[in-house]
């Protein structure tokens, strides 16, 4: 969520950010709530401070007395209108709260301006990304593949989107895990091992809520939300609390299986082991100072990008265009 000091001070500053994500945000209406919460706090705080003083000047006079009842009576009229205005003010709070959620972070002035991932900027690349040979085949069509990654019978145990992994084809997943956590543990990040559900609070944190619950999936009666990504239980480590600047930076890693509904995802990008429904991935996450937030976003894409050159994968890197950003990133890397 934005400062709201930063959309009052700089309004335009966030127009632009929105136009650059192409997103439909009112923030006109945003600022109409904030106008009138801040009236509202302005009011309360007013009829505190009367309540206060009332309790001072009954506390100078005699119990009992004409000028004691009559101070009773001023002050039982201002704690009715105190907690009517209070009520208010409440309401007030969690409609700005939500029109707030509304707002997107906003973009690094390195992200291109662009709607669709054809306008992606491509910003490195590593190894012969465009040779490929005349025997490559996509991966759902090697001989063998279906020995390896059952989707039929992940479909009748569960649904479309959740494969058993068999034989080398879960023992190649298990070594990929194990390979990338003990890659991030040689380059300083610490490894976690973390919850792979988590509340409305977390999921709001990271931006999967209000909008995104239709990718998710959502336990009842407990309302809690299977994680799309490590990403979510992990950035809200920190969640409401005060890191010592002396402690920067923190740097974690963490595998989590990751449950996605991917709803809308159709022809070739749901073929094989693309946009399935359950699948593997191990996240790096830094805390850091501000003033050194994007070195260390390009260092992160390093050590990334080491483990696909270990690997000896060619790739590119994109810098990813405003209208493929969604609500939570303000920089967005990546590697294909």
């Amino acid at each position: 969520m934005l400062d709201p000091k930063l959309l009052r001070e700089t309004p335009d500053l966030v127009r632009a950010a929105i136009a650059k994500k192409h997103l439909e945000v009112d923030l006109d209406a945003v600022l109409a709530i904030d106008r009138a919460w801040r009236a509202q706090l302005q009011e309360v705080e007013a009829l505190r401070t009367k309540q206060k003083a009332a309790n001072a000047a009954m506390a100078a006079l005699p119990k009992g007395s004409p000028e004691f009842m009559a101070k009773v009576g001023e002050m039982k009229a201002v704690s009715a209108q105190a907690k009517e205005r209070e009520a208010q003010l409440k309401e007030i709070e969690e409609k700005f709260r939500q029109a707030m959620l509304s707002i997107p972070n906003l973009p690094h002035a390195s992200v291109p301006e662009g709607r669709s991932p054809e306008q992606n900027v491509v910003a490195a690349t590593h190894g012969e990304v465009a040779a490929v040979s005349g025997c490559a085949r996509p991966h759902w069509e090697i001989a063998g593949f279906e020995t390896l990654f059952d989707f039929a019978r992940g479909a009748k145990v569960t649904g479309a989107g959740f494969p058993f992994y068999i034989g080398d084809g879960a023992r190649l997943v298990r070594a990929l895990l194990h390979f990338f956590l003990d890659e991030a543990g040689k380059a300083g990040y610490l490894e976690v091992n973390p919850p792979i559900f988590v509340n409305a609070a977390s999921a709001t944190a990271t931006g999967q809520l209000p909008d995104k619950e239709g990718q998710m999936y959502e336990t009842t009666p407990d309302h809690l939300y299977a994680v799309p990504t490590a990403e979510v239980p992990l950035t809200n480590f920190f969640r409401d609390e005060i890191v010592e600047e002396a402690a920067l930076p923190i740097y974690r890693c963490a595998y989590t299986p990751c449950f996605r509904r991917e709803a809308g995802s159709y022809g070739k990008d749901v073929r094989g082991l693309n946009r399935l429904h359950q699948f593997d991935k191990v996240e790096l996450l830094k805390w850091v100072h501000p003033a050194t937030s994007y070195e260390e976003l390009d260092r992160l894409r390093g050590d990334a990008e080491r483990l696909l050159q270990t690997l000896g994968l060619p790739y590119r890197v994109l810098l990813m265009c405003g209208g493929d950003l969604g609500f939570t990133q303000s920089k967005k890397y990546d590697l294909e």
